[in-house]
């Protein structure tokens, strides 16, 4: 992918943080035209020693009305991408595209009750940032954000999930959190063990919530592994949940980057 000049600014990148070896977060600083709505999508630039641009779509961790660009990556071994930007240190340049994309927004859903967020691993990112913008506390009564990882060392951003309910324009909302985490290859006490797509094939995801998933107060947004959103698609669509399209509303929403 290429990009013009026009079509990119220059950002400084102020924090660097290693979760786990395969694990990073980083924030740069924001451009002041730079506007998304929470749950969209950035495309990022980095430049490769050979003078080459490499691009690649991430979410925004942070909300629509930070001040600065946060986002959350995971290190491919000997990826194009993410082994140029994991060298990245506080102080280097990052490109982002000055046109945020994606549909993984609130607006994909004319009503709903309850609002389930099912995430694996980086997939989280586009949920914290939908998570601190105050239009999801006003139009759902409760909202269910599970988060699947491999091992519990992945369980990134834990203070800003618990810190959501210390945060003054959320007060009187925070009560309408829940969140469930499930690690697919260890045990470990106060999380559920097993796939997402496991946990609703059992009803376990059901009963631990304590909310029933149906097409009449349901609606479902995924994001992470592409085989998890698929094969969740497939079971949520059989009880009658279906993904939603500007011609046909729907219970459930997906993103898909390009």
């Amino acid at each position: 992918m290429t990009a013009s000049v026009d079509k990119f600014t220059c950002q400084t990148l102020t924090d660097v943080r290693p979760l786990t070896p395969g694990l990073f977060t980083l924030r740069t600083t924001r451009d002041p035209g730079f506007r998304f709505r929470a749950g969209q999508f950035a495309r990022l630039g980095v430049a490769k020693p050979d003078g080459s641009t490499v691009w690649r779509a991430y979410s925004m961790v942070s909300s629509p009305y930070d001040e600065f660009l946060e986002f959350f990556s995971i290190v491919v071994p000997g990826g194009e991408f993410t082994s140029e930007l994991h060298r990245l240190e506080v102080g280097d340049t990052l490109l982002v595209d000055r046109q945020a994309f994606g549909y993984l927004t609130l607006d994909r859903f004319a009503d709903g009750r309850d609002l389930w967020l099912l995430s694996t691993g980086t997939g989280v990112a586009p949920f914290l940032s939908i998570l601190q913008d105050f239009e999801v506390w006003e139009k759902f009564e409760r909202i269910i954000l599970v988060y699947s990882v491999r091992e519990s060392r992945e369980l990134a951003y834990q203070d800003l999930i618990t810190g959501l309910a210390e945060r003054d324009y959320l007060a009187e909302h925070a009560h309408k959190l829940q969140f469930i985490a499930t690690i697919t290859r260890e045990v470990r006490p106060g999380t559920l063990s097993g796939r997402i797509t496991s946990l609703i094939k059992d009803g376990e995801l059901e009963r631990v919530a304590g909310v029933p998933l149906t097409p009449e107060h349901s609606r479902v947004m995924l994001c992470g592994n592409p085989q998890m959103i698929d094969d969740t698609r497939k079971i949520l669509k059989q009880r009658g949940l279906n993904l939603s399209l500007s011609r046909r509303p729907g219970q459930v929403a997906v993103e898909t980057y390009w």
